[in-house]
This record gives C-alpha cells, sequence and structure tokens, in this order.
C-alpha cells in the first residue's frame, strides 16, 4: 500500500467553506457568460458529492453513493464539454475524477446487482431461498472488497487534492479574464448540437438488432447530451428552457430504459460466470435468474428505438440547427 493510498482515520468530511465556496451555490442567468454558468455548475455538483460522501462512507444507505456517482458524472461531463472556459486545469481535474469514478462505479454496480438479485430469488419457491441466499452472499462478499477499495480512496490525500481542485475551478473570479471570443450563455444552448448529433449519428449506424455494448454505449451517449441539456438550461430564455427541459426528460428516460437493457447484460453474465464456482443447486438458481434476465433484455430491445425518437424530437424542439 502507498502513502497515498493509506487510509485517515477520524478525518471529518470536506465543507464548501474549505474548498473557498459560499454559504449557498452561486447562480447564474442568461445573461452570464458561459464561463460563469460552468463554475456555477461545478459548484452545485460538488456541494452535492460532500453531501453524500459520509453516507457513502458509512454505507448505510446506497443511494448516497449513487448520488455521490452521478455528482461526479456531471462534472466530468461538464469539464469534458466546457472546461476550456474555465482554464487548462480543467482536463487534469476532469482525469482525476475519472480516477475516484472507478471506484465509485465499482460498488455501484455491486449495489444495483444485488437488489436485483434480492427482487428476483423473492419470487422463488421456498425450498429454493437458501441456495438463492448462497448466491446473492457471493456478491455481497465481492461487494466488501470493492467497498473497502473506495474507503482507501475517500480517505487519500489524492482525494482531498482533487477537491481542492474541483473547488479552484468553482469559485467564480473578481473579473474574467479578457477573450478573444468569449462564449454566451447562448452558445452553451447551441452547444447541445455536438452531443446530439454524435447520439444521432451511432443510432443511425446501428444494425436491426444491436450488439449489447453498442446500446451500451447510446446510453453514455445520451446521459451526456442530458448533462449539457442541464448546464444549458439556465443559461436559455423562459420559452426555450421550457423545451430543454422536455429534452432533460427525453434523455432521462432513454437513459432508464437502456439501462435496464444494461443491467439485464450484466446480471446475465454474472450468471454465466458464476455457475462453474458453485454447486449444483446454486448453480441451478443461476439458471432461472439468467432466464429472468435475457427476458427482460428482449422486452427493451422491443422499445428502445420509440425512445430514442422522442429524444430526438426533443432535441430539434430546441432549436432548428439541432
Amino acid at each position: 500500500m502507498t502513502a497515498e493510498t493509506l487510509p485517515r482515520k477520524n478525518v471529518p468530511s470536506t465543507t464548501p467553506a474549505a474548498l473557498g465556496l459560499g454559504d449557498r451555490p452561486a447562480k447564474a442567468g442568461p445573461d452570464d457568460p458561459a464561463a460563469t454558468h460552468v463554475r456555477v455548475k461545478l459548484d452545485v455538483e460538488i456541494r452535492a458529492l460532500l453531501a453524500h460522501e459520509p453516507g457513502t462512507k458509512s454505507g448505510a444507505d446506497p443511494e448516497d453513493l449513487h448520488q455521490m456517482r452521478v455528482a461526479l458524472r456531471r462534472m466530468r461531463s461538464v469539464l469534458k464539454l466546457s472546461g476550456r472556459l474555465v482554464g487548462p486545469d480543467a482536463e487534469p481535474v476532469r482525469a482525476e475524477l475519472g480516477w475516484l469514478g472507478q471506484s465509485l462505479g465499482d460498488v455501484r454496480d455491486y449495489d444495483v446487482l444485488i437488489g436485483h438479485l434480492r427482487e428476483v430469488v423473492a419470487e422463488f419457491e421456498v425450498r429454493d431461498q437458501p441456495a438463492a441466499r448462497r448466491l446473492v452472499s457471493k456478491f455481497v462478499t465481492e461487494r466488501g472488497v470493492a467497498k473497502r477499495r473506495l474507503t482507501r480512496a475517500l480517505a487519500s490525500p489524492r482525494y482531498a487534492s482533487m477537491l481542492q481542485d474541483i473547488g479552484r475551478l468553482a469559485r467564480q473570479p473578481a473579473t474574467e479574464e479578457a477573450d478573444e471570443s468569449p462564449q454566451t450563455s447562448a452558445d452553451l444552448v447551441a452547444g447541445l448540437a455536438k452531443p446530439h448529433r454524435k447520439l444521432a449519428k451511432a443510432v443511425k449506424v446501428l444494425p436491426a438488432d444491436p450488439p449489447d455494448d453498442d446500446l451500451h454505449a447510446l446510453r453514455i451517449y445520451g446521459k451526456k447530451l442530458r448533462y449539457a441539456a442541464e448546464m444549458a438550461k439556465p443559461a436559455a430564455k423562459k420559452k426555450q428552457a421550457e423545451r430543454i427541459q422536455r429534452l432533460i426528460k427525453a434523455t432521462k428516460n432513454f437513459q432508464t430504459v437502456l439501462g435496464e437493457h444494461q443491467d439485464a447484460c450484466v446480471a446475465a453474465d454474472r450468471m454465466r460466470g458464476v455457475v462453474a464456482s458453485v454447486d449444483a443447486e446454486v448453480a441451478f438458481i443461476a439458471g432461472r435468474i439468467a432466464e429472468k434476465e435475457l427476458l427482460r433484455r428482449a422486452e427493451v430491445r422491443a422499445v428502445w428505438r420509440d425512445v430514442w425518437a422522442e429524444v430526438d424530437a426533443a432535441a430539434h424542439a430546441v432549436s432548428p440547427r439541432i
């Protein structure tokens, strides 16, 4: 174990004030420059991350870890899309967020899998419950290993340094540096064209029965469009903000549907992978679960293109140029 990953005991959670942020999140409106909106979004999301950090550490409620991960992913998306507006440190910070995101994602994946498996096996016959519990406990043990890695990451100097770096990016400067072509709030709205175009192109090239990995990639593209829309909404005038809200709703639904597909694929693969290392009774349960997951996968594949059509229509309603 390196000095960087050694856990620090009894270290209180960082506060927004410790990062140089105000008592309340900053705000921005349509008349503010694009850079201000980027900083405001970082301000809001770093506060959300910090708010859910104690619950993530304790593990009392998996939702805390989920929301901490969501805040992190939103910050990564903002920095990917518009990080250049807040300076050259944006990309290194985005890379560090990716480091933490891996640890959060590993635990979150187990939380989703374990929660779903418990729901599925609860419907099985009483005689199958002992084997079902043994199957679930296998993944609970694996989750424990991933959670310990996450705990070490959250207690590391690397994490503390990352928070300080985000705080510096989020703080509003007294004056913006001069820029030969400063971006305006309207540019954030126009910027929705790029993530929409990437998503539309990815959909267009898919075959009638696309590979599972390609549908997972679509979900990621959809998530980037949603996060871009969330940042653009405060920068838009009232009518356009309403249209952007419809786009946010449509992309959220798109994420949910393709998320169901991905969860089903992961669960089925996990069941395949576990068969060789368990007894016959547990293998039987794994087979039953895999069959259910493949059915869930098929149900999503029957509807996802209709959900995409709603996203596409909502995006074009925001601006004809999209």
